[in-house]
């Protein structure tokens, strides 16, 4: 006789590359989201909420070159056998709704957007499949005055949610970089390896130094484990000519080091267009510290076309390795004015910023700024007599009318295990009625996180009954403040 197979159960697993997020980190984030909302508003941005998949050949950078485009998109086919991909950023169906939308739409648009994204790519420690992106663009006007006001965007943002003097934003432009290649022979786009080269060596001055950098720009450098790196290949006087560019402020006349780059007509228009911006900065009272321009910069050259930005955070933390490390970069973003042109034919301006939320989540939490103001649980009414469900309910409602988040025990169990689910949701304190309180038409207040801290102090059960740690009792009618008292003292 064959013996019983036991039913085949799937394993609860996460997929690769996700997780779950629970009620401390979904809070945390929602206060860090309202808060980029409220300055996004402030400068006068209008929400935007797009589709999460569009159709593949409209995200642009994917396209169905194979049976199933699915090289860093996650893609699906719908009933027309046409192909739709989950969104990988914000910015590409913008371009697709300004597009379709186009005659309707006030220019410049001015559109703030947050929203989950996905990369189908392979997962690594902190970095995800699926992200939440919070993005600010104006499309429609190439005024240099767009590109400073989303700089200053980005700073009023940091600084709202706690990062002054933390933060730095720094701001570059495509064509200082495409000068100074110009300039050096490798203007041409049969010098494509070697500008990556290059570009990729100027990425990593902050970590390797200019010696370093100077070696990646020449024949190559080995690094500490004695790996090699192969170079750019540059002579002695182009290296010179780049590494000029990086040690001094960008010129602005005759005279300044490195001026003779300023005959170069890219680089002469990236150094007037960042002057302006700078000038636009100290008159709205934005200085150095805040926003600066920086020409060490390099994000996405081959996508903007214009000023760059990049918004980094300035404090140390201790990576895996248990090294001291600056936090890093938490957003950034620039000017793209080739984007919608993809679906109009026609050239539409536009620049825009992006914040990574969980980065810059991550950031608030180590700092403990996330921690210190998390919310506590809701205030649990203890059921002490089951009979009496209806008065219970009575006190619940009294509290939740008030605007204090607040449940009754649901469970079937008894008062420890009451108390321990009442621990266990966080709970600032519970509310308690037993018979002869309900006689006496009171309440009492039991105050868990001041309880648990005097019940340190307590060594025996005749301690505990006599000093009843941080629990008191009130008129029925005074429950309302009686537990307002103990919620403020935790705000």
């Amino acid at each position: 006789m064959a013996k019983d197979q036991k039913p085949q159960r799937p394993d609860p697993r996460l997929p690769k590359g996700f997780r779950d997020l629970e009620a401390v980190e979904i809070r945390a984030g929602e206060r860090m989201l309202a808060t980029i909302r409220a300055v996004y508003e402030s400068y006068g941005f209008e929400p935007l909420e797009t589709p999460a998949f569009e159709y593949t050949d409209a995200l642009g950078k994917f396209l169905p070159d194979t049976d199933r485009p699915n090289a860093g998109v996650f893609s699906m086919q719908d009933e027309d056998e046409q192909w739709m991909s989950l969104r990988y950023d914000l910015t590409a169906p913008l371009a697709r709704y300004v597009a379709q939308n186009f005659d309707r739409l006030p220019k410049p648009y001015r559109r703030y957007q947050t929203g989950p994204v996905w990369r189908n790519e392979k997962p690594g420690p902190g970095r995800f499949r699926q992200f939440t992106q919070f993005d600010a663009d104006t499309v429609g006007t190439d005024n240099v005055a767009a590109d400073a006001e989303i700089c200053m965007l980005a700073a009023d943002t940091l600084e709202k949610l706690g990062l002054a003097g933390k933060y730095v934003v720094k701001v570059s432009h495509r064509r200082l970089l495409d000068g100074v290649l110009e300039v050096i022979g490798l203007g041409t786009s049969d010098a494509g390896d070697r500008r990556l080269t290059v570009l990729r060596a100027i990425d990593k001055l902050d970590r390797l130094g200019p010696t370093g950098v100077r070696a990646l720009l020449g024949e190559g450098r080995k690094d500490e484990s004695g790996d090699f790196t192969k170079g750019a290949g540059l002579s002695a006087q182009q290296i010179d000519v780049v590494m000029g560019f990086l040690a001094h402020p960008v010129p602005r006349q005759a005279g300044d080091p490195g001026a003779q780059l300023l005959e170069n007509a890219s680089f002469a228009a990236a150094a007037a267009d960042l002057a302006e911006m700078r000038r636009l900065f100290d008159a709205a009272g934005y200085d150095d510290t805040r926003i600066r321009i920086d020409q060490t910069v390099v994000r996405g050259l081959e996508y903007y076309t214009g000023p760059v930005f990049e918004a980094e955070l300035t404090f140390e933390v201790k990576n895996e390795d248990g090294d001291t490390v600056r936090f890093g970069s938490v957003g950034g973003g620039g000017r793209y004015d080739d984007l919608v042109a993809r679906f109009t034919g026609q050239r539409v301006p536009a620049t825009g910023f992006s914040i990574g939320v969980s980065r810059l989540q991550a950031a608030l939490a180590h700092l403990d700024d996330g921690a210190a103001r998390a919310a506590h649980g809701p205030v649990v009414v203890l059921v002490m007599d089951k009979g009496e469900l209806p008065a219970y309910q009575r006190l619940t409602a009294t509290l939740r009318a008030a605007g204090i988040r607040a449940e009754m025990y649901l469970g079937t169990s008894g008062m420890k295990a009451q108390m321990k689910y009442a621990d266990r949701r966080g709970a600032p304190c519970v509310v308690i009625q037993g018979s002869d309180e309900r006689a006496r038409g009171e309440v009492q207040i039991k105050d868990l996180v001041e309880g648990s801290k005097l019940s340190e102090q307590i060594t025996d059960a005749k301690s505990w009954r006599e000093g009843r740690p941080a629990q008191f009792s009130v008129p029925e009618a005074d429950i309302v403040a009686a537990v307002r008292s103990v919620l403020d003292r935790y705000r």
